[in-house]
């Protein structure tokens, strides 16, 4: 049975994802199509490129990721089919598969071009629909990635700046991602905590100006309402208020400067 997922900006409340769930399940009925989120906001392609990160690691060789947060659509954008370790993701190019791509080995790259697969009627506003779903349905047939289009050598990379070293010790990051709790997940990965702390353990952690204190281990670990930096299970830090929400309490969003010293 082909899994395939979808992660979008369409929302809950129209017609599009289950017009493309329709069109898959015409050319593939045995499909296990798995709704990873719609809610992605509109147009925000960072945000979607790091749901997309974040869930490909647990899924199975062959699994079909169908990804359309496409601000270009029915621009000269491509679409694209990139194969990393016997996964595969369909998207416009415009740097959803950013993340991936910068963790993963590209096995291959296409552009997605072969009209004979597309819907016979292509809308310029809906390229999911009627290009992404009936690709994605024939490759969970079997069909072969090359009979998507050509090969192609580069694709379009997020302008997503590292956590950077300070020069007295430690690291400044800021907020990439903040989630349904309203925990501010970084920019900031493990690696990067233990390289800054070195031999000083006791470093804090600072959103902007507020000092937040030590890293903690897990929420529980300070007070109902107090605030923590730990690890999350994103491996990235993360600060959060205990059964609070730490982006409404902070006032603090995608791009709020983060540092550890």
């Amino acid at each position: 049975m082909p899994v395939i997922t979808l992660t979008t900006d369409f929302g809950d409340a129209d017609h599009y994802v289950a017009c493309m769930k329709g069109v898959i399940l015409q050319l593939a009925p045995e499909a296990h199509i798995v709704d990873v989120t719609h809610t992605i906001p509109p147009h925000d392609v960072v945000r979607g490129a790091f749901v997309l990160r974040q869930i490909f690691d647990y899924y199975p060789p062959g699994t079909i990721h169908v990804s359309v947060v496409d601000p270009g659509v029915g621009t000269s954008r491509r679409l694209i089919a990139a194969s990393y370790d016997g996964q595969l993701v369909l998207a416009p190019d415009n740097g959803l598969v950013s993340l991936i791509h910068r963790d993963i080995a590209l096995d291959e790259l296409r552009a997605v071009a072969n009209a004979r697969l597309f819907r016979q009627e292509v809308s310029s506003t809906f390229h999911g629909r009627d290009v992404l779903a009936p690709v994605a349905g024939h490759l969970a047939r079997g069909m072969a990635l090359s009979n998507v289009g050509p090969m192609i050598e580069q694709l379009e990379i997020l302008n997503l700046d590292p956590p950077a070293m300070l020069p007295n010790g430690g690291i400044e990051g800021q907020v990439l991602y903040v989630d349904h709790f309203g925990n501010l997940i970084t920019n900031i990965s493990e690696a990067d905590v233990a390289a800054a702390m070195g031999p000083q353990p006791d470093l804090n952690v600072y959103v902007g100006p507020l000092r937040v204190g030590p890293l903690r281990t897990t929420y529980g670990d300070v007070n109902t309402g107090e605030i923590v930096a730990l690890i999350g299970s994103t491996g990235m830090l993360e600060i959060a208020i205990n059964q609070g929400n730490a982006a409404s309490g902070l006032r603090a969003s995608p791009g709020t400067i983060v540092i550890v010293r």
